[in-house]
């Protein structure tokens, strides 16, 4: 049995084996999406960090979660697992990272996870079943991004007072000054930000919670790539 880190909670044994497994894979797999490879490391960068969400109650409370830009899977996996009454949608647009999850998901059993291998911007343009317009209360995003670009890919997926939470590292005074700018285009306001560190590898990680105000913006979303190459409040 591996150990887990002591800034994890305590573990139900069928918990405890499915976030082993996910670790074996994400240590373990030479195709795993990571650079990670020593167990304990990743218990620590990956697991215990996707689990510092839970210190948000909404969260805790979710019953549809997305996770965008999933990438190996975190935070969604672990979420998946502690929060077994959520339906957790991996949103990734990389197949090779569609399939490694995928696999890791019937390794550690996990039934209320699935991965949606589409660009976030056209997932969120469809209703459902066939899209994830409007059907999440939680976004959650370790993905690499601007604080005013995560939370454009994430209002249209969001239901009217769903909340976004982005891991993000140290703050950074201009990104939340060009979110402020765009929060109302977006529909989605700063409502706190928490230090949860230090973790090994992400030892100035701060979580930043948006909550959406209203419907979604007419314009949302934008055609694939803007959010990212001209972010709104820039």
């Amino acid at each position: 049995m591996t150990d887990t880190p002591p800034s994890l909670p305590e573990l139900e044994p069928d918990a405890r084996a499915a976030l082993e497994t996910i670790v074996a894979a994400v240590s373990g797999d030479p195709r795993a999406p990571s650079s990670v490879r020593d167990p304990a490391d990743a218990w620590q960068v990956h697991i215990a960090d996707s689990l510092a969400g839970l210190e948000f109650a909404g969260l805790r409370a979710a019953s549809a979660i997305a996770d965008l830009g999933a990438g190996a899977g975190f935070p969604g996996l672990p979420l998946a697992v502690m929060l077994p009454q959520a339906r957790v949608d991996l949103i990734e647009a990389s197949s090779r990272k569609c399939e490694f999850m995928r696999r890791t998901i019937k390794a550690a059993a996990i039934a209320n996870a699935r991965v949606v291998c589409r660009r976030s911007e056209e997932w969120a343009a469809d209703p459902p079943p066939g899209g994830g317009r409007e059907a999440y209360d939680v976004v959650a995003a370790r993905a690499v991004g601007r604080l005013a670009t995560l939370a454009e890919l994430a209002s249209p997926m969001l239901i009217p007072d769903g909340v976004l939470i982005a891991w993000k590292g140290r703050r950074d005074p201009d990104e939340d000054a060009e979110l402020e700018r765009a929060a109302d285009r977006l529909a989605m306001h700063s409502e706190e930000v928490r230090w949860v560190g230090p973790y090994a590898g992400s030892r100035n990680r701060h979580l930043h919670l948006m909550r959406k105000r209203g419907a979604t913006p007419a314009g949302l979303p934008r055609r694939p790539g803007m959010a990212k190459k001209r972010p709104f409040g820039s």
